[in-house]
């Protein structure tokens, strides 16, 4: 039988753009001919209750009469009637729709305001930097925030934006807590989110449903839809994947897990899902699947008997964003924090440009799993082929290329090929803070439009640093991060405290790292996450080497990675947490630098060892290394004219040359002398970035030489040299 396929994202991921999992399965089974759906049931459950319609309901759905309500609940209640009546134009406006509606918002009479409002009055300086629209974003976030602190309190402890009964999900050795949950009566958001999953499926009709969750957030509703389709529709087959499932479930032995699922595939999902088609249309035994968990005579049972090898990168097709409702997001503004905001603000496509990890060496990452471990990119000219499609399919130029950590070789080579076909492309991505990333390398980056990188600064400490094998030095992050601010493109930082073995002094010298980073402006926002050990990343593998213990060892019949252990030769980690997060909101939005750091923390600390002008001296050192001959050289901007006079001084005539070229800001003229200028021409012709060329430093070295033009060292470190590399000229 003809297998017709469902693809559902269940609720929450995020308001402002879909999670590309199922994009990326559409679009390999288009390759294949296979014909599939596909809808992200959070954008939609959240569209169906932030609406009028769906606020009359939910005030309605109130207790009244519920003595633990709080002053701050009982105030929204009582401005039920404002909240209803601005609820469709906000919605509106936050889908990019109805833009004069910010002038009223900004005067703050319009919007009813409660508790998420009061920390306006320590963010008001930052409106002088936001425009009028943005301004007004931020104040319509401040209220969906408050009717959601609503929904917390007086319907559904489990809502949240971006994630769903997350408690649920994590570190879920048994699967008790989560089946008894599931056996309960529906929540309130439970019937929302059923009611649009009826409508889908008499609509399509499919006869298998795929169902992806990619956080712990998502796992309670992906479970609520497979529970649902198995009552209602057994003949509807139901598989289970995505990033939780590649984590956490690769040792389920749970036989009741599959009273929800009659399929959970891990890691890459083409060929696993390819196979599991083929076996529901009967041409591929059970036995044939590749990487997929069932039951079988109520035993639970892997099969990877298939031969099929997962499909490379050239192959899998373009992500197919169909189906989903695009214009339907919301771009919201959570914090002022430029940098910080891309997160939740903007519809962006999402693209990977290589498949796992190329560094792979990380201790606290799960580098034994394959989405890691196995390393394998697209060519720059695939890649850009995909961005003009989905460009052309979406009508959205800004893409998130969500690698664990972008290639520093492949991303040079796509913002060539960006540049050399003239599109218009927005675009941030994941990094290793690398010292591949030079000036010359950051500012082809910001040609071609990048705006943004993120990357793992981690702990901030040498010592810890080369205990995690990052591979890089808290120099180097810094020099490297002002490489990318220099080129205009933002900077922000995952931080980590609580590695094995971090002092108290690690942790506060760490600060004052992120404080000055912050304060010279080599990044512009960050984010502290408490380290987790993982099953499978080398600490968890080997937790004596780094001087942990394991305290739960056996293996749960469930979810099965973040590992509870006991950290012997470190400090009380987590009594750092609120000050370390605290400091760095504050130093986000540029206050606070001059405070000491204890000033952060309610108990007694011991002073950093780190000077205050440390980062300053990171920056400012000299790192100017030789330039290789095979280094390439590349120009930017437009092929200049010439143009030939006579200089003459004391008597002495010289036959010049001055060269003019405009780029978007200035008009640049270079004089030289004649014989270099002609020469100049030519060379600036064969280098130009449209020609693509492959000329080296030892190339224009020779010919400089062959044309006897001079001493080479002295013109290539002189001022003409000097112009060309402020206006254009790169070297790679």
């Amino acid at each position: 039988m003809k297998q017709s396929v469902f693809f559902i994202t269940p609720p929450f991921t995020q308001l402002n753009t879909p999670y590309p999992a199922t994009a990326y399965l559409k679009g390999f089974l288009n390759t294949q001919n296979i014909t599939s759906y596909q809808a992200d049931l959070g954008i939609e459950v959240i569209l169906e209750l932030f609406s009028s319609k769906g606020l009359l309901e939910l005030f309605e759905s109130i207790d009244l009469n519920n003595s633990n309500l709080s002053d701050n609940s009982k105030r929204i209640i009582n401005l039920k009637k404002e909240y209803i009546k601005t609820i469709d134009p906000v919605i509106s406006f936050l889908h990019d729709k109805n833009p004069t509606i910010s002038h009223i918002i900004c005067e703050r009479n319009y919007l009813p305001e409660a508790s998420r409002f009061h920390q306006l009055e320590d963010l008001e300086w930052a409106f002088g930097t936001m425009g009028t629209k943005d301004k007004a974003r931020h104040f319509a976030t401040l209220y969906l925030e408050d009717i959601s602190d609503l929904i917390i309190e007086a319907i559904d402890p489990n809502f949240g934006f971006s994630r769903y009964a997350e408690r649920l999900g994590r570190s879920a050795s048994s699967f008790d807590e989560l089946h008894t949950a599931l056996k309960q009566e529906n929540t309130y958001i439970d019937s929302i989110l059923l009611s649009i999953l009826q409508i889908k499926l008499e609509k399509e009709k499919p006869t298998l449903v795929a169902i992806t969750a990619p956080f712990p957030g998502n796992l309670y509703s992906a479970f609520k839809c497979g529970q649902w389709i198995k009552k209602n529709h057994p003949s509807i087959k139901v598989s289970f994947g995505g990033g939780y499932a590649n984590t956490e479930l690769r040792s389920l032995s749970d036989a009741r897990v599959f009273e929800y699922f009659d399929f959970i595939t891990l890691d890459d999902g083409e060929a696993p899902v390819l196979n599991l088609i083929e076996h529901l249309e009967g041409i591929r035994n059970l036995e044939n699947l590749k990487r997929t968990f069932t039951l079988n005579s109520g035993t639970v049972k892997y099969y990877n008997g298939s031969t099929l090898p997962d499909f490379k990168q050239k192959d899998v097709g373009t992500p197919d964003y169909s189906d989903l409702q695009l214009d339907k997001y919301l771009s919201v503004i959570e914090i002022a924090n430029p940098m910080h905001r891309l997160w939740s603000d903007g519809r962006w496509n999402k693209l990977t440009l290589a498949h796992g990890c190329y560094w792979g060496k990380c201790t606290f990452c799960d580098i034994s799993l394959d989405y890691i471990k196995t390393y394998e990119s697209a060519t720059a000219n695939i890649l850009v082929d995909r961005i003009e499609e989905l460009i052309q399919q979406t009508g959205n130029n800004g893409f998130h290329f969500v690698d664990e950590a972008a290639p520093p070789a492949l991303m040079r080579e796509v913002a060539l090929e960006i540049i050399r076909r003239d599109l218009t492309v927005v675009w941030w991505t994941n990094i290793r803070f690398e010292k591949s990333f030079t000036y010359d390398l950051c500012r082809i980056l910001s040609r071609s439009g990048c705006i943004a990188v993120s990357g793992g600064l981690e702990v901030a400490s040498d010592r810890l640093l080369r205990l995690i094998k990052k591979g890089v030095t808290v120099a180097q992050v810094a020099k490297v991060a002002d490489n990318f601010t220099q080129s205009g493109m933002m900077v922000h930082a995952y931080l980590m405290y609580g590695f094995p073995t971090q002092t108290e002094q690690e942790t506060i010298d760490s600060l004052e790292v992120v404080r000055q980073l912050i304060e010279v402006g080599a990044i512009q926002s960050g984010f502290w996450h408490q380290f987790a050990m993982t099953a499978h990343s080398p600490v968890g593998l080997d937790p004596e080497k780094f001087l942990v213990k394991n305290l739960i060892p056996e293996i749960g019949t469930f979810a099965n990675n973040d590992l509870y252990h006991y950290d012997s030769t470190g400090c009380d980690h987590q009594k750092f947490s609120d000050g370390l997060k605290k400091s760095l909101f504050n130093y986000m939005h540029g206050i606070g630098f001059e405070l000491p750091i204890h000033e952060w923390f309610d108990f007694k600390i011991p002073k950093t060892t780190i000077p205050k002008n440390f980062i300053e001296r990171c920056i400012e050192a000299d790192d100017e290394k030789e330039i290789k001959p095979s280094s390439k050289i590349i120009w930017l901007e437009n092929k200049p004219t010439i143009r030939f006079y006579i200089k003459t001084k004391k008597g002495k005539s010289t036959n010049m040359a001055s060269l003019h070229f405009s780029t978007k800001k200035e008009d640049v003229e270079i004089a030289v002398k004649e014989d270099l200028g002609i020469w100049l021409i030519k060379l600036l012709e064969i280098i130009s970035i449209n020609s693509k060329s492959n000329y080296t430093y030892e190339m224009i070295q020779k010919d400089f030489l062959t044309n006897n033009l001079g001493d080479f060292t002295i013109f290539w470190n002189g001022f003409t040299v000097a112009q060309l590399r402020d206006h254009g000229l790169i070297i790679l």
